[in-house]
């Protein structure tokens, strides 16, 4: 049996990137998928992938930034499976920056996206998971809500606030059986991640600065993201509460 055998298990941010690596893995691992996302293409294309591989997922599109389709995706997810399992709050957006260029409306994205949008995933799902009297969380931050990084000041600030966000509710609801941790990746390439390459003008991911820095002197994959994702989400880490699990090559090490 797989490690998320008959499991039902809400992603968001499931188009691309860590989210759709995970979605692909928790699959083959027997969980039973609702995967949300802005990106209605892409999103239905993971799905579909999904299928092929004989796996079981729904798409939902949804905007983690509206409380309406937070609370429906998490209905759906119930009404579709009986029940919410495991919720990985995923979806994300980068912002960079310097903090005196940046105008509101850029910081209100980010914040919303980033940290109200993990925070309403969390309310919803929380409601249901007392319900049931059991459940896991788990909520992609960063490596960026630890260690400082150059001109992402407003990014780094709403993946720390997933931090500390995620280390509440651990100490809050591990009496009701209910399980929240956070993956902090580091560079993964990803789409979102090869805009901020381009950002500073970077050509070769591998042979450039940022890879100089890591002591593996490579980037993460997303497939390498997923399965610290599938270990926070299943029973393999039944003791593990409250913390954020950095996969960043080791750059916090030093």
């Amino acid at each position: 049996m797989g490690r998320l055998e008959n499991k039902s298990v809400l992603i968001t941010g499931a188009a691309s990137g860590i989210g759709r690596a995970a979605a692909r893995l928790f699959a083959k691992e027997g969980a039973k998928l609702l995967l949300a996302d802005i990106q209605e293409k892409a999103g239905r294309e993971t799905a579909k992938m999904i299928g092929r591989d004989g796996g079981k997922a729904v798409f939902q599109l949804s905007d983690v930034t509206k409380e309406d389709n937070v609370r429906k995706m998490v209905e759906k997810t119930v009404d579709l499976y009986g029940s919410l399992d495991v919720l990985f709050n995923n979806a994300g957006v980068e912002l960079l920056k310097p903090l005196h260029e940046t105008s509101e409306a850029e910081y209100d994205r980010v914040i919303n996206i980033n940290l109200r949008g993990v925070f309403l995933g969390c309310k919803y799902g929380i409601r249901q998971m007392l319900k049931q009297g059991r459940g896991i969380i788990v909520n992609t931050a960063s490596a960026g809500g630890i260690i400082a990084s150059t001109d992402a000041p407003v990014y780094s600030a709403s993946k720390g606030g997933v931090i500390m966000l995620t280390k509440t509710l651990a100490v809050d609801y591990g009496n009701y059986n209910i399980r929240a941790n956070c993956l902090c990746p580091g560079f993964v390439r990803t789409a979102m991640n090869d805009r901020f390459l381009e950002h500073y003008e970077v050509v070769d991911p591998i042979q450039n600065r940022f890879c100089d820095c890591v002591p593996i002197k490579r980037p993460g994959t997303p497939e390498e993201a997923a399965r610290v994702a599938l270990f926070l989400a299943c029973e393999d880490s039944s003791y593990v509460n409250g913390t954020a699990l950095v996969m960043d090559g080791g750059i916090a090490a030093g």
